[in-house]
């Protein structure tokens, strides 16, 4: 064994090998030459030229994490999350592919600010960062961006991000130009005029706390409107963080029809419910918001079967003069992606999903969805690695995490799984103590 703080590979010993694209699930090795997989399984003989010995004590070892959506707000937001601070907060969580929205500041809505965001994320050397562009200028929802331009410009998808397109005509037009360049659409399911206003899920719980609602059917709506574009247009179409029992079982049927339709959630939407609010609590204040314990199962069950496809972070990074307001007048949106496989890894220690099922929503399904060579475990793979314990419990702490923001919904709970270390390209950009 030859270890140095230059090493070109690692050998990982006493590991027990996961990949949710192939299934595999077993004790044993992986070899890393200069970024590469080259070797996968047991006895395997070392990398040339100088190398690390990782002995993992039997840690699960797994893709990194896709996380396809997520928001550090750099440029324009520094202020609540660097491109820095971000990729630091990703590479904790066990994260090493990161599609950023497009609600900067400016908005990405043309090529060069799309290379700009992309070129300041290579310098630093971290998780990958893959810019979404905006689907319409200035996320204004009146004229579509140059999709054609972006896509050759390196966009992986096209979305207004936390803002609906509300013009069917507009959603028709796009829907119809991106399928001819194969482009996906992912699009914030709400309804807009019905949701004007309200800032908690419309139930009883908003009615006792005298907080304005936003109806359920405003995302179905939405959805169902959509997903008659997709059948008149063939295209390929994305229902982001979807929230209600109504629009998964929307989806649910979408797909046995054959439509090229996808969705994800949260793993706030699946761990939280409409009475953390309750309070007034502006770190529960999210959009679309949580929903009622019926929906939660629903987003669950939808996990369960494969209607939902994947689990995404919906990092959404605020100051606290965003969230220390009445709550009517705070900011949507909380961190998550640190936190993203632990909160999430409750389906499995529940019985609810398998460790590969789970990472699967994790890992193989949104790189599929996206695109990208990245998110399962194979010889020619890039080395794009997480290695964690799933069983290691420990407490939430706004004061432990890396993110700039604090703004998690998770503050003081338990939670099972811990991240070790974190690898891009066989370089290790995140390492717990240890090993």
């Amino acid at each position: 064994m030859r270890e140095d703080s230059d090493p070109t590979g690692c050998l990982i010993t006493n590991a027990r090998l996961l990949d949710p694209a192939t299934g595999l699930d077993r004790i044993g090795e992986l070899r890393v030459e200069q970024g590469i997989i080259t070797g996968i399984g047991g006895f395997l003989a070392p990398p040339r030229g100088r190398y690390e010995l990782i002995d993992a004590g039997g840690l699960c070892l797994a893709p990194g994490l896709v996380d396809m959506r997520a928001q550090f707000g750099e440029p324009g937001f520094e202020h609540k999350e660097r491109l820095e601070s971000g990729a630091r907060a990703a590479a904790a969580g066990g994260v090493t592919s990161v599609a950023l929205l497009p609600g900067t500041n400016p908005p990405v809505d043309d090529p060069a600010m799309l290379q700009f965001v992309a070129r300041k994320a290579r310098q630093l050397r971290s998780v990958k960062i893959y810019p979404y562009a905006a689907l319409t200028r200035g996320l204004a929802g009146q004229q579509l961006a140059e999709l054609g331009l972006l896509r050759e410009a390196g966009a992986v998808a096209f979305t207004d991000g936390a803002k609906a397109l509300a013009d069917a005509q507009m959603m028709r037009r796009a829907l119809a130009y991106a399928t001819s360049i194969d482009a996906l659409i992912v699009q914030h399911p709400e309804e807009p005029s019905l949701a004007r206003g309200g800032v908690m899920n419309d139930g009883a719980t908003s009615v006792r706390l005298g907080l304005a609602g936003i109806p359920r059917c405003a995302e179905v709506m939405m959805v169902e409107r959509d997903l008659r574009l997709v059948e008149m247009t063939g295209a390929r179409y994305h229902v982001a963080h979807v929230s209600t029992a109504a629009a998964i079982e929307a989806v649910r049927q979408a797909k046995a029809r054959g439509l090229r339709v996808t969705a994800e959630t949260t793993p706030h939407h699946l761990a939280l419910n409409e009475l953390e609010v309750e309070g007034y609590r502006t770190f529960a204040k999210v959009s679309p918001p949580l929903r009622s314990e019926v929906d939660r199962r629903a987003v669950v069950e939808g996990l369960r079967d494969g209607t939902i496809d994947v689990i995404a972070s919906d990092h959404d990074p605020q100051d606290q003069d965003s969230k220390r307001q009445p709550f009517a007048q705070a900011a949507s949106g909380v961190i998550g992606i640190e936190t993203m496989l632990s909160v999430s890894l409750r389906l499995y220690h529940d019985g609810q999903m398998s460790l590969l099922g789970l990472l699967r929503k994790m890992t193989w399904a949104p790189a599929q969805l996206l695109g990208l060579n990245a998110g399962r475990l194979a010889v020619g793979a890039p080395a794009d690695l997480v290695l964690f314990d799933p069983d290691a419990p420990w407490k939430i702490s706004e004061a432990g995490l890396s993110s700039l923001a604090k703004n998690t919904a998770f503050e003081g709970r338990l939670v099972n799984g811990k991240v070790h270390r974190t690898l891009v390209d066989g370089r290790t950009i995140y390492r717990r103590d240890g090993i």
